[in-house]
């Protein structure tokens, strides 16, 4: 007799989304190598690598890294915990051991996959953020602060330039609450 686990429904649309957004997405299972190659179809994954150990995974995720990628691992067991330790991004399954769990640097909070993608796409649009605020902070200090030096403004508008800086930053990163994924 067989036994097979079911892909989750959220699997095939949330890798299709992460591929459409220009991320390698790779298997590493410690499963035999029909079933990995039987849910990389299913998913729609190129890369597979199958009848791993708990040390290799780490290996496969440094040899990721040493291409230069930037390596985020998924998993939820003892035996992803080293590669999850090892990865850039390490995110971990809320379902999944503890040790899995206290390994991640992010912890999803259900064993939803989508989660994944929404958790980069929160990452990549802070990141924005990040650099917006900076921006903006500069071009008011490198503007105002230089001709309240040289006289040609009042330094009480260099002030409130400063002041208004602190308020964009704040006005720009509150931005955030309102993305809907």
């Amino acid at each position: 007799f067989e036994i097979e686990d079911n892909v989750r429904s959220d699997s095939l649309d949330t890798i299709s989304s992460l591929k459409s957004a220009g991320y390698k997405c790779v298997l590493v299972t410690g499963d035999k190598k029909e079933i990995a190659n039987i849910l990389s179809t299913q998913l729609n994954i190129d890369h597979i690598h199958a009848e791993v150990h708990p040390d290799e995974k780490a290996n496969i995720v440094s040899s990721y890294q040493s291409e230069g990628f930037v390596v985020a691992m998924v998993g939820d067991g003892i035996n992803d915990a080293p590669a999850i330790a090892q990865a850039d991004v390490g995110i971990a399954m809320g379902g999944g051991t503890d040790i899995a769990i206290e390994t991640g640097e992010i912890v999803l909070a259900k064993s939803d996959l989508s989660a994944v993608l929404r958790a980069t796409q929160l990452a990549n649009a802070t990141f924005n953020t990040i650099k917006q605020n900076l921006f903006w902070a500069f071009i008011y200090n490198i503007i105002a602060i230089p001709l309240a030096f040289a006289g040609l403004i009042h330094p009480l508008i260099a002030e409130a330039a400063m002041a208004l800086s602190s308020i964009s930053v704040v006005g720009n990163s509150n931005r955030l609450k309102s993305i809907k994924f």
